[in-house]
């Protein structure tokens, strides 16, 4: 038969002959990337393209190395680059709730901050030994004798005023007092009220002069004291200035071509000068008490600390930071808080940097599913790729609420961000955020197969002596590689193609050699390869084992020899996890007069799919198409699958269907033996349909377990042909002629095979031939009209 296809359709198999190498430790391992030039080219152009928006958003299958691969360019292109400046926070003099970020060069930042520490210990230990040395308390001791002078003066003037006026001026703790005087003696209250009301008057004069003079000397005495404390600081900052300035100059030499270093050494010499008390000895406390709020109130000197945020040291070229974990306080960094005295505090100090800027100045990549779990990620990341500044912030103010905490200034950002995805999720980003298109200008798709030829298979065996080099496995033997190749294809189901998929190879890779070594084996070959997949398989097949046993016995009707009019084996594939496999399901069809037309039980019952609801009423168009161009069809039908209480989907049942419609109406029966697979447009033509190497070995598994005959079989659509890589015990079978398989284009070469019977072709007035199948189906639908039109008279 023409349909039936060979043994050697069924299988595209890798001759070990057409490797050279003993075994794959002779291989020189795989370097390059296999058959990903699309995604590895658009990854290229997103790198060395440094306008805004170029970031890049990678897509593919899960298994496809597309993490290891652009991690590993990356990498590469990291290394062409410059390493980035460090990035330290520091303290803002002016407003201590909004800390500053400044760029160190790189690998200095430590540096900087043990020399700003080494800098605040020498001035303290310096600074006071300055302030003590003989010539300056000497210029100090001038400096109060000259003020001290000043004062004496003013008072002199102070008391020959009073006495001028017989008023004494009385000094106590208290302040000043003025005292009546009468023949140089003070007098008292009761003395002068006893005098009379004109020398009252007098004596109150005198000594409002004396005190308007008294308030107008003291004035003065308080500005002496300032004038004389403002010298005596300023002769201490003088100092200060210079021993501070003398140790700044040398830092900022170093760091001569970093403007904002500079700017902040300016910003701490002038808050040391104008602090210059923290750094002098305190007095000793006078009691325990006194002792513990000194304490309380020493200064500690945090303000002039450096908080290191990244330290590129050990960075060879430009960072890239994976981060697996992508939660707010992971990704934009967070500010650390310390429970003190019952309440919360925190400083610059405990500011901590985020992957965000550890990747500044290089490349941050993220899966972006964990980026979309965490809350607030995905719309804080774009904003500060859109703006090019990073915010370090409290999440629980960004939500409205939590305590006053500090808001440090923004940090420039310079990063290339990757987040890898499925297609669904970049689909939905795309379609529904209108900022992705503008943030993620580059995509870089990884393809799940590649063209089959000799060079891909030579890159597969490298990749073998990869795999075996890193993971220290057995060598593979040529026939080792060849079975790796085979199951390449099989994962892929295409003969023409190999799987890039390299997850689950790399699994039975290393399962193979565990089963090498268990045998004791120099070298991994196809039989541990095979075994390797064996065992796999029955790890996970037990459901799979169950279905198969309740075929056996009988518990799900199927038969496999005989003819049955209006019934067909279809095929179906079952998903569980990693494994999925195919087994037969009996459909059955019956056709009556009647109006409802095409009746589709699933889908009365809600058990079906839209995509099976589709199918099911193609077939309507092509009956109608096929067998009612000269008048209607007046017939119901009814379709299910039997057995079947779970949900049905798909339309690979669609032909079957058409089928058992045809073998009803025609009366003729359908060989039991023949499993069916394919949709079906309504021109007739069948289409392609996936899991056909699944299906083929399920209905195989099947017959083999009930006895095979001879004459049994699947048939396929022919655009699957190209997608058989059946089992290897299949095609023995196949040419013993035990099992057959055979494809087909169209519904009448299937309906053919199943019956044995002509589907006949319609002449120009729509005839079908006498003793076609065609022409039986035709004579039903004919008398099925003329029956209906007699009863509708008849009721008439």
């Amino acid at each position: 038969m023409e349909n039936e296809l060979k043994s050697s359709d069924l299988r595209c198999l890798c001759d070990p002959k057409m490797f050279t190498f003993k075994d794959t430790s002779e291989l020189k391992p795989l370097e390059e990337v296999i058959g990903q030039e699309r995604a590895v080219q658009a990854i290229d152009f997103g790198l060395n393209m440094h306008s805004p928006g170029y970031n890049i958003f990678v897509t593919g299958q899960e298994g496809t190395g597309k993490s290891t691969i652009v991690q590993d360019i990356i990498y590469k292109h990291a290394l062409s680059l410059p390493t980035p400046d460090d990035w330290c926070m520091v303290n803002n003099f002016k407003d201590e709730f909004r800390p500053q970020a400044i760029s160190v060069p790189s690998c200095k930042a430590m540096r900087f901050k043990k020399q700003m520490n080494k800098l605040i210990e020498d001035i303290k230990k310096e600074l006071p030994k300055a302030l003590e040395d003989e010539a300056l308390q000497e210029r100090q001791s001038n400096l109060q004798k000259k003020y001290a002078d000043q004062q004496r003066e003013l008072f002199k003037k102070l008391d020959t005023f009073a006495a001028e006026k017989n008023i004494q001026i009385a000094r106590s703790q208290a302040g000043y007092q003025t005292v009546p005087l009468v023949d140089g003696k003070p007098l008292s209250k009761e003395q002068f009220m006893k005098l009379p009301e004109d020398q009252q008057n007098e004596i109150n004069q005198n000594m409002a002069d004396v005190q308007s003079e008294l308030e107008a000397t003291v004035r003065e005495a308080g500005k002496i004291n300032q004038t004389l404390e403002d010298e005596a600081e300023k002769i201490m900052q003088e100092i200060a200035q210079f021993i501070v300035k003398q140790r700044l100059d040398i830092i900022k030499h170093e760091y001569k071509d970093c403007p904002d270093i500079e700017a902040y050494l300016d910003e701490v010499q002038k808050d040391i000068v104008e602090n210059l008390k923290n750094f002098l000895p305190s007095k000793a406390p006078a009691d325990q008490m006194e002792a513990v709020l000194g304490a309380a109130s020493k200064p500690t000197f945090r303000q002039y600390a450096v908080n290191v945020l990244v330290d590129q040291s050990g960075c060879q070229g430009a960072p890239v930071i994976f981060e697996a974990n992508p939660t707010y306080q992971n990704v934009f960094g967070h500010i650390e808080k310390r429970a003190t005295m019952g309440t919360v505090t925190t400083n610059f100090s405990m500011v901590q940097a985020g992957s965000l800027l550890r990747a500044n100045g290089g490349f941050l990549i993220m899966e972006i599913e964990s980026v979309l779990m965490n809350p607030h990620v995905w719309e804080s990341l774009k904003r500060a790729l859109q703006n090019k500044l990073l915010f370090i912030e409290d999440v629980s103010t960004q939500m409205g609420f939590g305590t006053t905490t500090l808001r440090p200034q923004p940090v420039p950002l310079d990063v290339k961000v990757i987040l890898l995805g499925s297609y669904d999720l970049f689909a939905k980003l795309q379609n529904f955020d209108s900022k992705f298109n503008k943030i993620f200008k580059v995509r870089a798709d990884f393809d799940y197969e590649v063209e089959r030829s000799d060079d891909a298979i030579h890159k597969y065996a490298q990749f073998v002596a990869r795999v075996c080099k890193a993971e220290k496995l057995l060598p593979f033997a040529p026939s080792g590689v060849a079975a790796i190749v085979e199951y390449g294809e099989k994962y892929v189901a295409n003969k023409n193609k190999l799987s890039l998929r390299f997850g689950p190879i790399v699994g039975i890779i290393k399962e193979a050699d565990y089963w090498a070594r268990k045998e004791n084996a120099a070298r991994v070959t196809d039989k541990f390869v095979i075994q390797a997949f064996k065992e796999y398989r029955f790890r996970y097949n037990l459901y799979e084992q169950k279905i198969h046993e309740s075929y056996v016995d009988n518990t799900v009707m199927i038969d496999v020899i005989g003819e049955v009019i209006g019934q067909v084996n279809a095929l179906a594939v079952y998903q569980i996890g990693d494994i999925s496999f195919g087994r037969p399901s009996r459909i059955t069809a019956e056709t009556f007069m009647g109006k409802p037309g095409l009746i589709n039980i699933e889908r009365e019952a809600k058990l079906s799919g839209k995509t099976h609801d589709k199918g099911v009423l193609i077939l309507s168009g092509y009956m109608g198409r096929t067998f009612a161009q000269k008048y209607p069809l007046n017939l119901s039908i009814s379709v299910t699958f039997e057995q079947s209480y779970g949900g049905i989907d798909g339309d690979s049942a669609s032909s079957t269907e058409l089928y058992a419609i045809l073998s009803s109406l025609a009366e003729i029966p359908i060989q039991q033996g023949i499993a069916v697979t394919g949709s079906v447009n309504q021109k007739g033509q069948i289409q392609a349909i996936g899991g056909v190497n699944e299906k083929v070995e399920g209905f195989y598994d099947v017959c083999l377990a009930k006895g095979l005959n001879g004459k049994q079989g699947v048939m396929i659509p022919q655009a699957n042909v190209k997608n058989l890589m059946v089992k290897k015990e299949i095609i023995k079978a196949v040419e013993k002629g035990q099992f057959h398989i055979w494809q087909v284009a169209t519904i009448e070469e299937g309906i053919e095979i199943l019956t044995g019977v002509k589907a006949g072709q319609a002449d120009a007035n729509g005839e079908y031939p006498e003793g076609s199948l065609y022409k039986a189906v035709q004579q039903k639908l004919h008398q099925y009209l003329e029956q209906s039109m007699k009863l509708k008279k008849e009721f008439e």
